[in-house]
C-alpha cells in the first residue's frame, strides 16, 4: 500500500487526508464559514505604524487587521539575492522569506493610510490575525511565480543535477524577463511547452491582480487561492501518489477536468468513492482523528505520552504506563524513549502543532542512551516539510522543539475552550465551593430579628451542604441566629451560588 489521497466533501465543509501505507501522515479541512485565506493577494491599508515592534497592522478587509514586521517588505529588496526560494529551501514553505532584515527602520518606510498590495502567508491563529508580505508568489502546477524578484531557482528535492539543469536552461528560454520562477518538485521530466504553458498561465493571472489593484478601491480582495480540493491537487497530487479518492461526484469530475488539463496521465489514479461506508470511516481517518484530539496518545508497547497545551507552549510528557522491560531497567526505559520520540514527531505533524515544544523524555543515566534518543527524534522529524530546531537532551530528559506555525493546529481548529472551565481543565472540588458559602454566610451582619438566608447552589454542592455538611450548616445557624435554607439550582455553574437574606 502506497500514497493516496482522501478528498470528502460535504456542504459545509471539505477535508483531505494523506495516507502512506495506511497510516494518515496529514489532514486538511476547510469550512464553509472559515475559509483558508493564505495565498490571498488583497490591496490594503496601513491602520498603524510601530516603530517599538518594526512592524505594522494593515486593514485587508477581514476581521482582524493583518501584521507585518519590517523583514516582509519589499522596498528593501535587491533583486535575486535575498529570498529564501519555497522550494530550494530544506522545508519547502509556500511562501517567500527574507534573509535579513530591512536597512530602514519600518517608520521610514510606511505611514498610516498608505496603501500596499500585500498577500496572506500565514493565516490567524488564535487571537491573532493574519501575517501578511509583499513578497507576492503565484503558485502554478509546476511553477511558483514570483512577480516582483528577478531569479531562476529549481527544487532541491529534484534529486539529478543534469534534470536540474535542463530545467534552469528551459526556464532561461521561457521567462518573463524581470520576473522569478521556482521550478517545483513536480515538474521533474516535463517537457518545455508544458513549462511554457504554466508560465502564460501565471503571467495573465498577475496582469489579472494588477488590473484589480488599479480598480478597486482599498481594502479589496485582488486574487483568492484555488479551494482546498485543488490546492491539494495541484502541490500534492505527483507520481509518488498511487490513488486519489473523492466522494463528491460534482468535485470528482471538476478534478479530472482540472488534471486532464496539465497532466492527462495521471487522471487513471483519480477514483470516485461511492459506498455506502463514509470514506474516511473505511480509511480509518476518523479515528485518527479522534486520536489526534486525545491529551492521551498510548504507544504499542504499553507507554504513552500526555500533550498539553498552554498560551506559550505545547507540552509533552512521556510515560512508561504499562510498559515493563525484560532486563535492566534502563533498557526499558530506552526503548520507550525510541518508541515515544518517533510517535512524538507524527504527533506534532499530524495535529500541526508549532512554536515552543518541551518534550519530557523519561530520565536516562548514561549520556549514549540520551543521544540515541536525540537522533532517533532528529531523524523521526527530517521529513517535516515545517521548519524546525531540536535541542539537545537536558539532564533533566527535556528536549526543546521550535516548530514553524504552519497552520492553525489540529485541536484549535475543531474545539473551543471548555466552557464551564474556561479551558483551565479543572473545576473546583463541591467541597471547596461549599466552605467557600460558608465563608460568605459568616460575612452577613446578624440582626436582632430571625433571618433566613436561603442559597441556591448546583446540585451536587446543595446535596453536599444538605448530607456530609450538614452539621456545618447547624453551627452556622446557631452563631449567625438565621435559619439556612439550601436550594439545589442546575441552571448554575459548579463553581456558582446565590445567597438571599430574607
Amino acid at each position: 500500500m502506497g500514497v493516496e489521497i482522501a478528498i470528502t466533501v460535504a456542504r459545509e465543509e471539505t477535508r483531505v487526508a494523506v495516507l502512506d501505507g495506511g497510516v494518515v501522515t496529514d489532514l486538511f479541512g476547510d469550512r464553509a464559514k472559515h475559509k483558508d485565506f493564505v495565498g490571498n493577494i488583497y490591496k490594503g491599508r496601513v491602520a498603524k505604524v510601530l516603530p517599538g515592534m518594526q512592524a505594522a497592522f494593515v486593514d485587508i478587509g477581514l476581521e482582524k487587521a493583518a501584521f507585518m514586521h519590517v523583514s516582509d517588505l519589499l522596498e528593501d529588496a535587491e533583486p535575486g539575492d535575498m529570498l529564501v526560494e519555497a522550494e530550494e529551501d530544506e522545508k519547502d514553505s509556500d511562501m517567500l522569506r527574507p534573509k535579513r532584515q530591512s536597512a530602514k527602520p519600518i517608520e521610514q518606510i510606511l505611514s498610516e493610510g498608505q496603501e500596499l498590495m500585500v498577500q496572506i502567508s500565514k493565516g490567524p491563529i488564535g487571537t491573532k490575525g493574519s501575517r501578511v508580505t509583499t513578497y507576492v508568489s503565484l503558485p502554478g502546477r509546476y511553477l511558483v511565480f514570483m512577480p516582483t524578484v528577478d531569479h531562476i531557482g529549481v527544487s532541491r528535492r529534484i534529486p539529478r543535477d543534469e534534470e536540474r539543469a535542463r530545467l534552469k536552461e528551459i526556464m532561461r528560454r521561457v521567462r518573463r524577463q524581470g520576473c522569478g520562477y521556482i521550478v517545483r518538485t513536480v515538474s521533474e521530466g516535463v517537457k518545455e511547452d508544458e513549462l511554457k504553458s504554466d508560465v502564460d498561465f501565471l503571467h495573465v493571472l498577475w496582469q489579472d491582480v494588477l488590473t484589480k489593484r488599479e480598480q478597486l478601491p482599498a481594502p479589496a480582495l485582488l486574487h483568492s487561492d484555488l479551494s482546498l480540493s485543488f490546492r491539494v491537487v495541484r502541490d500534492l497530487f505527483g507520481k509518488k501518489v498511487d490513488r486519489l479518492w473523492i466522494d463528491s461526484r460534482g468535485e470528482y469530475e471538476a478534478i479530472r477536468g482540472f488534471v486532464q488539463r496539465f497532466s492527462p496521465e495521471q487522471t487513471a489514479r483519480i477514483h470516485f468513492y461511492d459506498k455506502e461506508e463514509p470514506l474516511f470511516d473505511h480509511l480509518g481517518v476518523e479515528q485518527e482523528i479522534v486520536r489526534a484530539l486525545s491529551r492521551k496518545v498510548w504507544l504499542k508497547s504499553g507507554g504513552y505520552l500526555v500533550i498539553d497545551h498552554t498560551e506559550a507552549m505545547t507540552v509533552i510528557d512521556v510515560n512508561t504506563g504499562r510498559f515493563v522491560g525484560k532486563r535492566d531497567q534502563e533498557e526499558t526505559i530506552v526503548r520507550n524513549n525510541l518508541e515515544a520520540a518517533k510517535e512524538v514527531a507524527y504527533q506534532l505533524k499530524l495535529r500541526g502543532i508549532g512554536g515552543i515544544i518541551i518534550v519530557d523524555f523519561i530520565d536516562m543515566e548514561r549520556e549514549k542512551n540520551r543521544d540515541r534518543v536525540y537522533h532517533a527524534l532528529v531523524d523521526a522529524m527530517a521529513s517535516d516539510k515545517a521548519r524546525t530546531r531540536i535541542s539537545r537532551i537536558s539532564d533533566l530528559g527535556l528536549i526543546e522543539i521550535s516548530r514553524e506555525r504552519v497552520r492553525e493546529d489540529l485541536l484549535r481548529s475543531l474545539s473551543e475552550p471548555c466552557r464551564y472551565c474556561e479551558g483551565r481543565g479543572y473545576t473546583k472540588s463541591p467541597t471547596t465551593v461549599a466552605y467557600e458559602i460558608f465563608r460568605e454566610i459568616r460575612r452577613i451582619e446578624p440582626t436582632s430579628d430571625q433571618q433566613r438566608i436561603v442559597v441556591g447552589a448546583h446540585p451536587t454542592v446543595a446535596e453536599l451542604l444538605q448530607d456530609e455538611e450538614r452539621n456545618g450548616i447547624e453551627v452556622l445557624e446557631r452563631d449567625c441566629s438565621a435559619k439556612i435554607i439550601v436550594t439545589p439550582d442546575s441552571q448554575l455553574h459548579l463553581e456558582q451560588y446565590d445567597l438571599v437574606v430574607l
